[in-house]
C-alpha cells in the first residue's frame, strides 16, 4: 500500500490515469446502475491522492478526476451529437470533449482551492467541502449552468437520500465530501480519528432517519387519478410535416379509451402542429376532454405570430376548474399555460448564433430558436389542481422549481423528449434527477416523455407507476394529495450553504490560538 502510495504521489500520470478511472466509476452511482455506495468508496481514495499534493498539482489532479466522472457520466451526450449533429463523429467526439474540458476545470478548481488553504495549516483540511460547493454552483450558474451528474444525486435511493427534504441535494453532497474527508483521515489517522468518523457516520445516519419524520408534510386522504400517454414517435419522423396528422392520432388512439382519468398527460412537443395554428385539433380534444371530466396537459411549440417568437409551452385543455363539463372552450392565448424558462444550450438557443449556424447542422437543429418564459409562472390549473411545471433539462435547476411550488401546489409536472439519447444512460439520469426533486419539496411527480423514461413518483420519490421505454403506451397510477411544506420548501440552499461553511470551523480555532499566543507574547514582555 505504501508503494502505491509513493507510485501514485511521485508518478504524475499514473495518479492521474487512477483518478480517471476513480471518477468513470461513478458513472455506476448514478440510475439505472444505483450502486450508491460508490461515492463513499471512491470519494476517501481521491482526498487521500491529491491531500499530499501542491495546489498546482491538486488541480491537475482534480482536473483529471472530473474528466474520468464527467467523461463517462455524461457519454450519453454522444448519442446526439452524432446521431443528429450532421458532422464526422471525430468532430462529434471533438465538440463534447471541449463541453468535458470545461467541465473538468470545476473539480479542479475546488481541489486547487482545498490544498492551496490546507497546504498552509491542517486546519483547513474539511474546506473542501465549501470549496466543492462553490465550484459546483458555478457550474450550474456560468452561461446558463449546468449542473447535470451532481454527488448528491447518488443518494436519491440510498439512506442519504432521506436529508433532501431539509437540505436539498447540495446538501446531501456537502455531506457525502464531510464523510469522505473523516474516512480519509480516519484511514491514515490515529484511533481518536477512527472513533471521530463512526460518530460522523451516525449523526448523518440518524438524521436521514429522522429528519424525514419530523418534515411538516401529510397526505389529506384525497388522490388523484393520472395517466401518461408515451408516444414513442421516431425523432427523424416527429418535425416532418407530412407526419403531424399521423403522429396526432397516435396519442388520440392512446388517449381516446383512458378519459376517465382526472389528469391526462402528454409529452414535450407531443402535439407539433405549431399554436395557432392547431385550433381546430385542440378544440376537439378540449372537447372531448372536458365532456369527460378529464383535463389533458401536453407540450406544443406556441408561435407568436406578431413578434414572430416561438415558445416551448405546455397548455391545459379539458376540465380545468374541476367542473365536469368544464365549459369554456379552448382560446389561443389562455393564461393556464406554462412556457420554458431555462433554455438548452444549441438545442432551443444558439449562443452566438450568427457565427455558429452556418458551421454545422448541430447549431440549426429544428425548434433551436425559442424565446424563454418568465422565472415564476401560476401553476397549471388541471381538473382543479395546481401544477408546478418543469419542461425538460430545466428540472435539473432546483432553485427554479422551488420558486414555483407553492402551499397549494398538489404535483410536480415534468414533460421531456429523451429520445435524443436512445438507449443509452442520459434518460434515466433525468429521471432520477426529477425525483429529487419530489424529495425535496414533498410533493409527488408526474412525469411524461415522448419514449422514456415516463413515470410517476410519490413525495418521497419513490416510484409508484413507470412506462417501458422505446414502447407506444400508457400507464396510470393513483397520486396522493400533500400538504405542508419541507424545510428545503422554506429555506432553499441556504441550510446546504451553512453545512458547507461549517467546514471552516477548524479554522476559528486556530485563530483563537494565534489570539491567545500573541497575548501571552505580549504579557511576557
Amino acid at each position: 500500500m505504501q508503494r502505491l502510495r509513493d507510485a501514485l504521489y511521485t508518478n504524475g500520470w499514473l495518479r492521474h490515469i487512477v483518478l480517471m478511472l476513480l471518477g468513470a466509476s461513478l458513472t455506476f452511482a448514478y440510475s439505472p446502475f444505483t450502486l450508491s455506495f460508490l461515492p463513499l468508496v471512491v470519494l476517501p481514495c481521491v482526498v487521500l491522492i491529491i491531500n499530499p499534493l501542491n495546489p498546482k498539482y491538486a488541480f491537475r489532479a482534480g482536473f483529471f478526476f472530473g474528466l474520468g466522472w464527467l467523461g463517462a457520466g455524461l457519454s450519453w451526450i454522444l448519442v446526439s451529437i452524432d446521431t443528429y449533429g450532421g458532422m464526422p463523429l471525430i468532430a462529434d467526439i471533438a465538440v463534447l470533449a471541449l463541453l468535458i474540458v470545461y467541465l473538468s476545470l470545476f473539480p479542479g478548481l475546488a481541489f486547487y482551492g482545498w490544498r492551496k488553504l490546507s497546504h498552509k495549516t491542517a486546519y483547513a483540511y474539511f474546506s473542501l467541502v465549501l470549496f466543492w460547493f462553490v465550484c459546483e454552483w458555478l457550474r450550474g450558474w456560468l452561461f446558463t449552468g449546468f449542473p447535470w451528474l451532481q454527488l448528491g444525486y447518488t443518494q436519491t435511493d440510498a439512506w442519504l437520500g432521506g436529508l433532501a427534504s431539509s437540505i436539498g441535494q447540495q446538501g446531501i453532497t456537502a455531506v457525502l465530501w464531510f464523510i469522505a474527508l473523516s474516512i480519509a483521515a480516519a484511514l491514515k489517522g490515529s484511533l481518536q480519528s477512527r472513533i471521530y468518523t463512526v460518530l460522523l457516520l451516525l449523526i448523518f445516519l440518524i438524521a436521514s432517519y429522522l429528519l424525514p419524520k419530523l418534515q411538516p408534510l401529510h397526505r389529506t386522504g384525497d388522490t388523484t387519478s393520472v395517466m401518461l400517454v408515451q408516444g414513442n414517435i421516431s425523432q427523424s419522423l416527429k418535425w416532418q410535416a407530412d407526419q403531424q396528422w399521423p403522429n396526432m392520432l397516435r396519442y388520440l388512439d392512446l388517449t381516446r379509451p383512458n378519459y376517465q382519468h382526472d389528469i391526462i398527460v402528454w409529452p414535450e412537443s407531443a402535439i407539433t402542429a405549431l399554436e395557432p395554428y392547431a385550433d381546430d385539433v385542440l378544440s376537439t380534444i378540449d372537447q372531448s376532454a372536458a365532456m369527460n371530466g378529464a383535463a389533458l396537459i401536453s407540450g406544443i411549440i406556441d408561435y407568436q405570430i406578431t413578434r414572430d417568437e416561438f415558445y416551448n409551452t405546455l397548455i391545459v385543455l379539458g376540465d380545468e376548474s374541476g367542473m365536469d363539463g368544464f365549459d369554456t372552450p379552448y382560446q389561443y392565448g389562455s393564461s393556464n399555460r406554462y412556457q420554458k424558462h431555462h433554455l438548452l444550450p444549441i438545442g432551443e438557443f444558439v449562443p452566438f448564433e450568427d457565427l455558429l449556424r452556418p458551421i454545422a447542422p448541430l447549431f440549426n437543429l429544428p425548434m433551436s430558436s425559442f424565446q424563454r418564459g418568465e422565472f415564476k409562472q401560476p401553476n397549471l390549473l388541471a381538473n382543479g389542481h395546481h401544477l408546478a411545471a418543469a419542461i425538460c433539462y430545466e428540472i435539473v435547476f432546483s432553485d427554479q422549481v422551488r420558486a414555483n411550488v407553492h402551499n397549494d401546489t398538489d404535483y410536480l409536472i415534468t414533460v421531456s423528449n429523451d429520445t435524443w439519447f436512445g438507449d443509452s444512460h442520459g434518460p434515466w439520469q433525468h429521471m432520477q434527477i426529477a425525483r429529487m426533486r419530489a424529495m425535496e419539496l414533498g410533493r409527488p411527480l408526474i412525469r411524461s416523455t415522448n419514449n422514456g423514461v415516463s413515470g410517476m413518483s410519490d413525495e418521497f420519490g419513490r416510484i409508484i407507476a413507470i412506462v417501458p421505454q422505446f414502447k407506444a403506451t400508457t400507464v396510470s397510477a393513483e397520486l396522493p394529495v400533500v400538504r405542508g411544506t419541507t424545510w428545503f420548501q422554506r429555506l432553499g440552499n441556504w441550510p446546504a450553504s451553512l453545512l458547507a461553511g461549517l467546514s471552516l470551523l477548524p479554522l476559528i480555532r486556530l485563530f483563537n490560538r494565534t489570539d491567545r499566543g500573541q497575548s501571552q507574547e505580549k504579557s511576557v514582555q
